[in-house]
């Protein structure tokens, strides 16, 4: 990352692993909130709330449709490194009327970018 290191970073490669250890040090010591864009294959991590990497993504042109919130807790696997829960999945419109992404399908598609981009839930250090 170059410049002053934003609490945002919008990722269409692997973040790198200081990046990502700043990011989850900087608001929650132990994870990181992210908004994944399932139809470009963009992920926003980092900021205090999900809300916020929801609105540099939609920013960037991605439709709100496609936005999901998750988050991601290093050091726990591939089986416990994301949840998937945030208020802006609330979405009665899109069919997911609780914080939790009901839709396997969307699911598998944040699960999918979560390992790709961010990572598979190894430990990061400082």
């Amino acid at each position: 990352m170059a410049g002053s290191d934003p609490d945002i970073v919008v990722l269409t490669a692997p973040i790198d692993r200081a990046d990502l250890a700043r990011l989850v040090a900087r608001f929650f010591g132990d994870m990181v909130k992210y908004v994944v864009d399932v139809r470009l294959g963009m992920v926003a991590v980092g900021g205090e709330l999900h809300a916020d990497a929801e609105q540099v993504l939609l920013a960037t042109g991605s439709r709100q449709a496609d936005l999901w919130g998750a988050n991601y807790l290093p050091g726990r696997g591939r089986d416990g490194c994301v949840e998937y829960t945030s208020l802006i999945n609330i979405s009665p419109a899109r069919g997911n009327r609780t914080m939790e992404i009901a839709d396997d399908g969307i699911r598998a598609r944040v699960r999918e970018l979560t390992f790709l981009l961010i990572g598979e839930g190894a430990e990061i250090g400082e």
